[in-house]
């Protein structure tokens, strides 16, 4: 089904983060590394909420404080501090991260602060060990044009990376504070009508604009995105990293989706007069005592129990798909799987299935009086109870529509619920530290970073000849920094040089070959001196070894460039062979990688037998 994104009045709106190659941290004088060897320390910690300056509780905070889990925070003696330990306050913001940071407010023309205050966002998931990310409003209001898209920017904002999670071991998370403090810029831009296609170019744009300036890190990971969804008659939901960007258009379209679909349930509830759900739930153990369902007898061999959560007027609502692959039920067991240990529910429209016959599902209906109801199994009956509680208040929600949350996208572009939405209580003053100046130092940095970015570096690569295509392919690639390396060492033509990087290592990438930098250089001082042709790269390129040079391995294969003397006997004896219209192909199928094409022409044009004459 297409979708009329504009008649469904879809807004979109981006939150891209950037990691900034900085030589330190943000808070702190550490080197911005991430590691794998064994780390030298672990301290282990739990986090609580509290009020804010204003008196209140943030409810995402709230939320993920009731999970009451502990943490493990691994660090390295040489290279994490006691900053990102919280047991001594942050150092003044680097100067470098705030510098690329003006320069991004000045890319996409956004106003300037008077003074930058550092702020406390409240963030208890265990990413953070104080409890809170250091952020930094640098500036707001901007909009720009670039490569044909109006971009409006809310804010651009400095802040500080979170840990990096390890792994989870039931209620323990395991953090790695390498990545805790390194800098990251912010853009939030604000809401756009653009179709979800045209949103992933505005995300590229945006994150390209600031890596072309040479201050952002490369590599997976380096650059993370969120995006808010909303539609006419729903609400703004936030979904959190989507993790590439050709991931940003399946997301909008499944979560436009899932609010179509969950206004339709909403709509449904309503015309059957459904009641709204409530009361506690109901211990269905008994019913189950002799149960042949693996799932519930490896429960109750445990001494555990079956909850039942009456759901009147849902009946083939529980089933009803809101996106590929995932139903209503899926959302309430989010839900559960979210607030609780649980692994997830079984609602009545799944059943007969897991085992469950349908005389038990008979005697569950006479016992409850409904003919839809979700089932809760565990060891733990209070978390039976809390799952519970959070399955009806989810339920209560579906009759009136799309309630606003934070989701988390799968791989497969459909989300899950991840935690209620952030109020305002999240953020208050740093009270570490003071306010900040932009110095005219920043500002005369700033205004150089700024000089280098996304059109002016398109305008720059087709000043070289390359085209506009294929100068896109080459800033969205890693070889960018490379290309220019190399124009500046080698009198080898821009046009082949990018096609070298972007075409033939692409290619032979596929088939399993490492083409490194080190390589491609070796090639193209082959090219400068003339040793190669430009026929014979690939061939070369796919048969170097180790170590080995691209003139010794075109010995090796016997493509050394021939002599232009040897070249023009040649094509003279071609030229009565087949004509001079056929000289020019002949030559270069009996020997290509060792004739180059310029030389053939060169040499025809000299005998006289240039094609048209």
């Amino acid at each position: 089904m297409k979708l009329d994104y504009r008649a469904l009045g879809l807004k979109s709106g981006l939150e891209i983060h950037i990691q900034l190659n900085t030589r330190r941290k943000l808070f702190c004088e550490c080197p911005p590394v991430l590691r794998d060897d064994e780390p030298h320390f672990r301290v282990a910690r739990r986090l609580y909420v509290a009020l804010s300056e204003l008196g209140a509780v943030d409810p995402a905070a709230a939320w993920e404080v009731r999970k009451q889990r502990a943490y493990v925070y691994e660090g390295y003696r040489d290279t994490t501090c006691l900053v990102e330990l919280d047991e001594e306050p942050p150092h003044m913001p680097d100067e470098e991260a705030l510098a690329t940071a003006v320069a991004t407010a000045k890319i996409f023309n956004a106003k300037p602060y008077d003074e930058i205050y550092v702020m406390r966002k409240i963030v208890v998931d265990g990413s953070n060990t104080s409890g809170f990310q250091r952020t930094m409003l640098v500036a707001h209001d901007g909009r720009a044009k670039i490569l044909g898209y109006d971009i409006g920017v809310d804010t651009i904002a400095l802040e500080e990376d979170a840990a990096r999670k390890i792994k989870e071991e039931g209620k323990v998370v395991y953090y790695r504070l390498d990545r805790l403090g390194i800098p990251l810029v912010e853009i939030s831009t604000s809401p756009m009508s653009y179709e979800p296609q045209e949103v992933e170019e505005v995300a590229w744009i945006i994150g390209y604009s600031v890596k072309v300036t040479g201050r952002a890190k490369r590599g997976i990971g380096t650059v993370r995105q969120d995006v808010n969804v909303s539609i006419a008659g729903g609400a703004k939901t936030e979904i959190k990293g989507v993790p590439q960007l050709d991931l940003i258009p399946k997301v909008i379209e499944y979560e436009v989706l899932r609010q179509l679909n969950l206004l339709k349930i909403k709509e449904e509830l309503n015309n059957r007069g459904a009641p709204q759900p409530e009361g506690g739930p109901v211990d269905v153990t008994a019913v189950f005592a002799n149960t042949r369902s693996k799932i519930l007898r490896r429960v109750l061999d445990q001494g555990g129990a079956v909850y039942a959560v009456k759901a009147p007027g849902f009946q083939k609502l529980l089933g009803f798909e809101v996106q590929p692959g995932r139903r209503f039920g899926s959302e309430l067991a989010d839900y559960v799987r979210a607030w609780t240990e649980l692994g997830g529910l079984i609602h009545s429209d799944e059943l007969p299935g897991y085992g469950i016959t349908a005389d038990e599902v008979r005697e569950l209906e006479q016992r409850l009086g409904v003919n839809a109801f979700i089932l809760l199994s565990g060891a733990d009956r209070r978390e039976l109870e809390e799952a519970a509680r959070v399955v009806v208040e989810r339920m209560r929600e579906a009759f009136r529509g799309v309630p606003e949350e934070t989701r988390a996208a799968n791989p497969d572009g459909t989300t899950r619920f991840m935690r209620p939405r952030p109020g305002a209580a999240r953020m208050y003053p740093e009270t570490d530290l003071p306010p900040i100046k932009i110095t005219f130092e920043i500002e005369k940095k700033a205004e150089e970073i700024a000089s280098r970015n996304l059109e002016a570096e398109l305008n720059k690569l087709t000043s070289l000849g390359v085209n506009r295509d294929m100068a896109v392919r080459l800033i969205k690639s890693p070889w960018l920094d490379y290309f220019e390396d190399y124009i500046s060492k080698y009198k080898v033509p821009p046009t082949l040089i990018a096609s070298i990087l972007l075409n033939t290592a692409r290619a032979l990438s596929r088939e399993g070959v490492d083409v490194t930098p080190e390589k491609i250089e070796s090639v193209l001082k082959a090219l400068e001196a003339g040793a190669i042709t430009k026929e014979a790269v690939e061939e070369v390129l796919r048969a170097m070894k180790e170590g080995e040079d691209a003139l010794d391995a075109a010995k090796r294969l016997g493509l050394i460039r021939m002599p232009y003397e040897e070249v023009k006997k040649i094509v003279e004896q071609l030229v009565k062979e087949v004509g001079p219209d056929k000289a020019l192909r002949e030559a270069m199928r009996r020997y290509r990688g060792r004739v180059d094409a310029s030389d053939v022409a060169k040499a025809l044009e000299e005998l006289g037998a240039a094609p048209g004459r």
